[in-house]
């Protein structure tokens, strides 16, 4: 897959995230547990395969990625076999209410609203949202922006983050896409670019060793959903996360898929 094939991707599964649970959804009428799943043999995973690296279908059109390496941990520490099905950032939290899968591993942002809806995970994974540049450039706070451009996609968060931040002198270059802001930076158009540390890794894949994150200006951190008052499911799943966390596991994945250690910001939130 070429790299404005990937940014595309990256791109297309932002916006089904943003536009995910638009819409509230009732409750499920029965709780998820650890006994039935194992009755079952097997655990339904709701994953999302469009959002590169952490969903993906791989040369076999298997899902692959960061979460399917991260759901098939989970069967394995329930002691059963993954069922990873692919959902959509609007289907994903229907699909678990329904029964259609028993845990989404789906690249879902924790906030208050969707927590309405599903029980959370501590946090597994997360993205940052950063200023990247040359690894010569020296930035470390909003002045050193001053006279430099910066690209960003058009209306993203990353947008808003960047213009928040820059001085006023700066110029803001905005594009299309990050795939368009990336090769801006990388033809020297822009000095510097806003965007995910997502994007930051595939960044690092076509130019390995010429650029690194400068600022980080946000975070927003990802959980394993189970059903509203899944009590007994949510513990399991937490003591999963504390286990992988602690033996380095959930690290390997994360150096796997993104090249880099796993965050401070998931490591240690609890």
């Amino acid at each position: 897959m070429n790299f404005t094939r990937r940014m595309a991707l990256i791109g297309a599964g932002t916006l089904i995230g943003a536009s995910a649970l638009a819409t509230a959804f009732a409750p499920a009428a029965f709780a998820q547990t650890v006994e039935g799943i194992k009755s079952a043999g097997e655990v339904k995973i709701g994953m999302l395969v469009d959002f590169p690296p952490f969903g993906i279908m791989n040369t076999s059109n298997e899902p692959d990625g960061y979460d399917a390496d991260v759901a098939k941990l989970l069967a394995k520490e329930l002691g059963v076999e993954a069922k990873i099905v692919p959902v959509t950032g609007p289907n994903r939290i229907p699909y678990l209410q329904s029964g259609q899968v028993d845990v989404l591993v789906a690249s879902l942002g924790i906030t208050e609203e969707r927590a309405k809806n599903v029980d959370f995970s501590q946090p597994y994974a997360g993205i940052s949202i950063g200023i990247v540049g040359p690894k010569d450039a020296t930035v470390t706070k909003a002045e050193d922006l001053s006279g430099k451009s910066i690209g960003v996609a058009r209306a993203s968060t990353q947008d808003t983050a960047v213009t928040n931040f820059a001085p006023s002198d700066a110029t803001i270059r905005r594009f299309d896409d990050d795939a368009s802001a990336v090769q801006a930076l990388l033809s020297g158009q822009v000095d510097l670019i806003g965007l995910s540390n997502v994007v930051a890794a595939e960044i690092e894949k076509a130019a390995p060793g010429r650029y690194d994150q400068k600022i980080q200006l946000s975070q927003q951190v990802q959980g394993i959903a189970v059903k509203k008052g899944s009590t007994e499911m949510l513990e399991f799943v937490n003591k999963f996360l504390e286990k992988v966390k602690g033996d380095g596991e959930l690290n390997k994945i994360h150096e796997k898929w993104l090249g880099s250690p796993l965050p401070d910001f998931v490591a240690d939130a609890k």
